[in-house]
């Protein structure tokens, strides 16, 4: 066979191929139309990879650059709902035609789970469904809100209120909400799920729900179990938190030099005991130059007060921090959420709209919980193998206070009493490719090895919303008990059998399925009956 026959052979499969698709496409089209009545149509908000707009809606809330390459598998198709009957159409077409379905509401999905595949896929993006009703003390935020666009619509109604919730304001409601939620506030007001009154939702069945009529169970598994492995939540009615007109921000550097193992190990003992204004933050960087290899760390705090009050409870429980009034800045709750994200003093709140980053990164990021303090032997020894490493990095992150007057039973999120900091573990790089991915993964890896002696044991513990395909998946999201009792213990502790319960109630198909979805009953009776 010549060279000129088989080109044509080639391009004859490539039509042929693409024909098939184009049928596919206008065959599912067809389906969310048929299922659909809102206005605009259906047709509006949905994007094959046909169509012009499909990469950059796709790309658009795509926060972790590694699921940004080419072999990363992409969905059939997206769909952008601006309609309670976008949403239902979308499970019934998902069910007609054998597709699991994504759903994302912001994209800090560190792991990519919400966008990401290796089954035939669509993705439901909830950005469309971003309003926010502030009223009374209360307000109403649907899950492809921003928590920028939450904080600002707070600030326009009231100076005096506020909500607990992340210090990054391009993170989606949705995700952020149903995963638990933590933040600079929570020592003094517990988590944004504990400070959620209620919910409407979206079930397997295409039915709209709200607490009431979901029940308990349900909205007690959606606060902090993942409300992806059970429904689609449309919108969160959320009860805001008093705080006063002027807080108190700092932000100090220490380098080993400057004695940075002492005052993180007095930090140890303090940071979740003292009052529970006070949250202080600890970021741990390795410095590698050539003439200095050293630690360098960052102390951020909130204080709800001024400064006056912030020295002179720092002045009784920890001085080695050595902060003075001149290093402490006065200003609103809402401010401090600008200074929190980096932006410069006197940055307009106007900031807290955008929707895009700074700007975006390759990353990893894992997760533990400390609860008895490391000794200054050992944190050299930590500062040691960092430097070695080169490059990962840790936030510390405070506990006590109201996160642990909290039972760990109240919600799925169960780390609470008991638990002195969470550590984040991040690692980011620039360069794309293999190379430099798996280099990167390696060394994160083995920091976090390196720490398996100074964290949470039986299980070591792991927060949902930093989710990490390290530490177990269902193969294919096709849940089962024992695939999903290793993750899920991490995650969940002994919360994860009634998430379990709950889900083979509500989703017996196992329809809202994903890598770390939480799986069915069916699954675990098969497994103890062996």
């Amino acid at each position: 066979m010549g060279f000129l026959s088989l080109v044509i052979i080639f391009l004859l499969c490539i039509s042929m191929a693409n024909s098939d698709h184009l049928k596919q496409n206008k065959t599912i089209l067809q389906c969310l139309t048929d299922h659909s009545i809102a206005s605009p149509s259906i047709s509006s908000v949905t994007f094959f990879p046909t169509d012009p707009s499909f990469t950059s809606t796709l790309q658009s809330y795509i926060r972790n650059l590694r699921f940004t390459s080419t072999t990363t598998p992409k969905p059939l198709f997206i769909v952008v709902p601006s309609h309670v009957s976008h949403i239902q159409a979308s499970i019934i077409c998902c069910k007609t035609h054998g597709l699991e379905m994504r759903i994302r509401s912001g994209g800090h999905d560190y792991d990519g789970l919400s966008y990401v595949s290796k089954a035939p896929f669509m993705i439901l993006d909830l950005f469309n469904l971003r309003s926010v009703s502030v009223d009374n003390g209360t307000a109403w935020v649907e899950s492809g809100a921003t928590l920028g666009e939450l904080f600002y619509a707070i600030s326009q109604k009231s100076k005096t209120h506020g909500f607990p919730a992340g210090v990054c304001p391009t993170v989606g409601v949705g995700g952020h909400f149903s995963g638990g939620g933590y933040g600079n506030m929570m020592r003094k007001f517990g988590l944004s799920v504990d400070n959620v009154i209620d919910a409407k939702l979206v079930d397997v069945n295409g039915n709209v729900l709200d607490r009431e009529s979901m029940g308990e169970d349900l909205f007690w598994a959606i606060k902090g179990g993942g409300g992806a492995s059970f429904d689609i939540i449309i919108s969160w009615k959320i009860k805001l938190v008093s705080v006063p007109e002027i807080v108190t921000v700092f932000k100090i550097e220490k380098t080993l030099e400057q004695g940075v193992t002492g005052i993180v190990h007095k930090w140890q003992y303090i940071a979740d005991k003292i009052d529970p204004n006070l949250f202080v933050r600890v970021v741990l960087l390795p410095v590698n130059k050539k003439h200095l290899q050293s630690i360098k760390a960052k102390f951020i705090g909130l204080f709800l007060g001024n400064g006056q009050e912030l020295i002179s409870l720092m002045n009784e429980t920890f001085t080695e921090l050595g902060l003075s009034f001149d290093q402490c800045i006065e200003m609103s709750w809402i401010e401090s959420i600008l200074f929190w994200s980096n932006y410069p003093e006197g940055t307009s709140l106007d900031v807290l709209l955008d929707r895009q980053p700074q700007q975006e990164k390759y990353l990893k990021k894992k997760s533990d919980y400390v609860q008895e303090p490391i000794s200054k032997e050992n944190l050299e020894g930590i500062w040691n193998k960092m430097i070695e490493l080169k490059r990962p990095a840790l936030t510390l992150n405070p506990y006590g206070g109201k996160m642990s007057e909290i039972s760990e039973f109240e919600t799925p999120f169960p780390h609470r009493a008991g638990n002195i900091y969470k550590i984040q573990y991040s690692v980011t790089w620039k360069d794309d490719g293999v190379e430099a991915s798996d280099r990167s993964l390696d060394q994160i890896r083995k920091l976090y090895d390196y720490m398996t002696p100074y964290v949470s044991k039986s299980p070591r513990s792991s927060y949902l919303n930093y989710r990490d395909v390290d530490i177990g998946i269902n193969e294919n999201g096709n849940a089962s008990y024992s695939e999903g009792v290793i993750w899920g213990r991490k995650y969940f502790k002994g919360n994860f059998q009634r998430l379990v319960q709950v889900k083979s109630k509500v989703d017996p198909g196992n329809f809202f399925r994903y890598e770390q979805s939480i799986p069915c009953l069916g699954s675990w009776k098969s497994i103890t009956a062996e």
